[in-house]
């Protein structure tokens, strides 16, 4: 919004207007603003959730200092929401495809995560939304980014193809099913699962105090560095990476995100005043799947990720192996202490402060790996 009216400004001949050409400026501030936002309209959001008691309802499962929670106002995921959107709308560019696409998978996954919240707190439904409902609409969502990537990359003739870490090679999805227009029948149910499993993840890993939030602001700044090098050629080709044009853009909104999920931090860290709940989780797993698509990184989050796809791995794995042993032997034996990974940790008698530190440091690593892998390739 604002950069459309400096442009204009700066056609006009207004000094300084033109700094809001520059990517790094927009970002800078669009982050900024995001904190602000999130630090000054968290306070108000969760006096608001605390008059519509808008409680958490906790399921005793024998963690140390569980009981503690019930009642704390959830779905906070709103401060995420309005602290990432408003800077989004006015820092970023607004003809810009992929900052449309950015914005639709946030709000499309907040609303179900709203949906889902709504019916735990208000119907006492501790289930919430029925699975394939949910599934339904995360599956929507998937196919709506795939199909607005495909047509973008149409439209400006790129090939349907993406990085792959380590190796220097790109996946072309046209080699694995040859023949025109076919490359379409993998690149959809790829992407399909992509944004499911990382909007899944993420939900999976809000399970402690500051655990989601500040594990997503850390993974925000790494997608940052790679959104900004796939959106400059220059960098792009030094890198040997595939170069997005105008995915510039997604910089501001991933600093948006980072802003957000700090300025959520304040009311969320140990001991949490307010829960994203799934309205926040599953927001900021669409956004992550959404923005990894567009700067065709999408290979490269279970490395990025890699704390979001234990947790998701640690859940399957004692599912999986819960059910294999009780059709085996008659009784179902367990892998971990408790799934998803942070609450097997919290069993051993880890303060979840420590986990969630913990956590952000490898989280940290996983980044810095990441990005090293960029390089060596």
């Amino acid at each position: 919004m604002l950069y459309h009216l400096f442009k204009y400004l700066d056609k006009l001949g207004y000094s300084g207007a033109g700094v809001f050409n520059f990517i790094s400026f927009r970002a800078s501030l669009a982050g900024i603003v995001a904190l602000l936002i999130a630090l000054i309209a968290g306070k108000q959001i969760i006096y608001w959730l605390q008059r519509q008691q808008i409680g958490e309802s906790i399921r005793d499962l024998g963690l140390e200092g569980q009981m503690q929670k019930k009642g704390t106002p959830t779905m906070g995921g709103i401060i995420i929401i309005i602290a990432l959107i408003i800077p989004t709308l006015l820092f970023a560019r607004l003809d810009n495809m992929y900052v449309i696409i950015m914005i639709i998978a946030t709000l499309w996954m907040g609303v179900i995560g709203g949906i889902d919240d709504y019916i735990k707190v208000f119907k006492k439904d501790k289930e919430g939304m029925k699975a394939t409902t949910k599934l339904i609409g995360q599956l929507m969502l998937g196919i709506i980014i795939a199909i607005a990537v495909d047509y973008t990359h149409s439209v400006n003739h790129f090939a349907l193809e993406t990085n792959l870490p380590i190796t220097k090679a790109r996946l072309n999805y046209s080699d694995i099913i040859p023949g025109d227009g076919n490359a379409w029948l993998i690149f959809i149910p790829v992407i399909i699962f992509i944004s499911m499993a990382v909007t899944n993840a993420v939900n999976l890993t809000d399970g402690i105090d500051g655990l989601a939030a500040g594990t997503t602001a850390i993974v925000g700044i790494g997608l940052g560095f790679l959104a900004y090098a796939t959106g400059n050629i220059k960098i792009a080709k030094y890198l040997n990476i595939i170069y997005v044009p105008n995915s510039g853009e997604v910089v501001i909104f991933l600093a948006a995100l980072i802003g957000a999920c700090l300025g959520f931090l304040w009311y969320n860290g140990f001991p949490a005043q307010v829960f994203m709940g799934d309205t926040g989780s599953m927001a900021l797993g669409g956004a992550i799947a959404a923005v990894a698509i567009i700067i065709k990184m999408e290979l490269l989050l279970p490395i990025l990720c890699g704390i979001f796809f234990a947790e998701s791995l640690s859940v399957i794995l004692q599912v999986s192996y819960f059910k294999y042993t009780k059709k085996k032997f008659g009784e179902g034996k367990r892998i971990f202490l408790m799934s998803p990974l942070h609450h097997h940790y919290q069993k051993k008698g880890i303060p979840e402060s420590k986990i969630t530190l913990r956590f952000w440091l490898i989280t940290i690593i996983l980044v810095l790996a990441t990005i090293a892998l960029i390089k060596l390739r």
